[in-house]
């Protein structure tokens, strides 16, 4: 048998494709995760207590691609949810991004919108050109919210001061001065009902996609003969680092069970200043899940282990240029995701590239069929 298309890893991006070439264009699909299970980084499951946990740190789904939201709606029912994380900062805990109330309660005043407008013109640096994660922070609210906020978080995040980052960094966090401590404003917030692995089940429950788990591609390719190939894999490991490597920042979890159904005020509480770990999760409110007890998550950034987030600086992005030009030249290759595009995307960024290069490809083979009609057309 030969398989249309080889999928290396099982993720967002690997999923959407095999569903898409599957359901749509009736390609047959073998799909190699060298992981145990599908699913990728959005892989959740229950521990020995009987809890539903990410086991890669936590995932919240928001979009504002109605396109996105309606693809993922046919493997998934939805369970409204709009995330909100604390602060723990100088012993208090105050919503984070930067608003209203986290002002009012970390300096103890009293401003209304229109004041805390002027109290951030007052305290923030003027820039001239914004270049760095630094630079776009003190230039919103000034030298020592970012001291508080932002640095020493961004230091443990990324193994890097703010001011060796791209401003793509601390851009994702807005700052307000209303009352909405929603971390996100997206039209489209919600969790995966039963969880993402269910979700995940149903996209590749499919007569024409294979899976194989626990298995490198390196062990397959020269074996079992494909097509084309989708690869969602880091790039510079697909060219075997012929310009170096592409740095990354990972992460490692602590898991704890409590014996309480509720230990945190809030699902995701920062510590920018305090203790090795950046954040601990409180999975229970993200999945709404019922239970005499709740599990705990304490993450901590690391530079040597999964790769998570592509290091946004200026010399990572020329290397990059480098690994995308020799990706521009192997055409039955298609290089998609976080990994192998290189960019610190969102998992419904992640989707929307998947279904863009779906396009893109079935676009490709109905315009060749047309030619290949035509040029075997009698004169």
């Amino acid at each position: 048998m030969i398989f249309d298309y080889l999928v290396v890893g099982a993720g967002l991006a690997g999923s959407v494709l095999a569903e898409r070439l599957a359901s749509q264009r009736n390609k047959k699909v073998l799909i190699v995760e060298k992981r145990t299970h599908i699913g990728g980084n959005a892989y959740d499951h229950y521990n020995n207590d009987g809890i539903l946990v990410h086991k890669y740190g936590p995932h919240i789904f928001h979009t504002n691609s109605l396109q996105v939201f309606e693809y993922l709606s046919q493997f998934t029912e939805w369970r409204p949810y709009q995330h909100r994380v604390l602060a723990n900062v100088d012993g208090q805990l105050v919503p984070i991004p930067i608003n209203l109330d986290t002002i009012n309660t970390l300096y103890g005043m009293n401003l209304n919108s229109f004041q805390l407008e002027q109290f951030f013109a007052s305290v923030a640096e003027r820039k001239e050109c914004i270049r760095t994660s630094e630079d776009i922070v003190v230039s919103k609210v000034g030298r020592e919210l970012y001291e508080k906020f932002f640095r020493n978080y961004t230091r443990k995040q990324w193994g890097l001061d703010p001011s060796e980052l791209d401003a793509t960094v601390t851009a994702r966090v807005p700052t307000r001065t209303n009352q909405d401590h929603r971390y996100f404003t997206d039209k489209y917030q919600a969790m995966p009902l039963y969880g993402y692995t269910q979700m995940f089940e149903k996209m590749l429950r499919h007569e024409n996609i294979k899976v194989m788990l626990n298995t490198d591609y390196y062990e397959v390719e020269r074996s079992i003969p494909f097509r084309e190939m989708i690869y969602t894999g880091p790039i510079d490991e697909y060219f075997d680092f012929r310009f170096g490597r592409l740095p990354y920042r990972s992460l490692e979890f602590e898991f704890k069970t409590v014996n309480t159904p509720v230990a945190l005020p809030a699902p995701v509480v920062n510590y920018p200043n305090d203790y090795e770990y950046t954040r601990v999760t409180e999975f229970k409110y993200l999945t709404g899940q019922e239970h005499a007890k709740t599990s705990l998550m304490y993450e901590y950034p690391c530079g040597v282990a999964d790769p998570y987030y592509p290091v946004p600086r200026p010399e990572n992005s020329e290397r990059y240029k480098k690994y995308k030009a020799l990706a521009d030249e192997t055409p039955t290759v298609h290089f998609v995701g976080r990994l192998a595009t290189y960019k610190y995307y969102n998992m419904d960024q992640v989707v929307a590239q998947a279904l863009m290069v779906f396009n893109k490809i079935a676009t490709n083979y109905l315009s060749s069929s047309k030619n290949s009609n035509w040029n075997n057309q009698s004169p």
